[in-house]
């Protein structure tokens, strides 16, 4: 299957400029990089922190849950870089893109972080409502936490297998 002619035509403008400039690759390929370093090693800290609050004492789990909501922005702020960065990178070379499952398995794994912070954000709420002491919803934000760890540590494993791929 390949990348529909539209599309392609659609952005063409932009990958002729991509393609015939030696800066903007640089930039653009660093903000992806960059992005993806911030938010995912604030995440992985932050998540870090939720496996230790999870045994710790009631005063931990208060302090955080700030530290948590907090982190929330900036991981947020960093993955909305990546993804937009990433859709440059994607329509500057939409037929090779287009056809690599390693790219959409790399595109999943960013959709199922998306999804699995939501599940956070839904349990430090349902911790939040159940005045901090809600048994089941630290267990949920636990499990949201070692699932993040394992995705931030495998989306950059398919961006290297799509390094090597192309």
């Amino acid at each position: 299957m390949s990348a529909p002619a539209a599309l392609v035509q659609l952005f063409e403008p932009w990958s002729h400029l991509y393609g015939n400039s030696k800066m903007l690759p640089t930039v653009i390929v660093y903000a992806h990089i960059a992005a993806l370093l911030l938010a995912g090693g604030l995440a992985i800290t932050i998540d870090r922190g939720t496996l230790r609050a999870a045994r710790g004492s009631a005063d931990q789990r208060v302090r955080h849950l700030d530290d948590l909501s907090a982190a929330h922005r900036v991981v947020l702020s960093g993955l909305a870089l990546s993804a937009i960065t990433g859709v440059l990178l994607f329509t500057a070379d939409l037929e090779t893109y287009f056809t690599s499952w390693v790219f959409w398995t790399k595109a999943t794994l960013i959709v199922l972080l998306l999804a699995n912070g939501h599940m956070m954000t839904r349990a430090e709420k349902a911790i939040r409502a159940a005045a901090l002491d809600a048994d089941a919803a630290w267990k949920r934000l636990r499990m949201a936490a070692l699932i993040s760890l394992i995705l931030w540590l495998t989306i950059p494993l398919a961006g290297a297998a799509l390094a090597e791929a192309l």
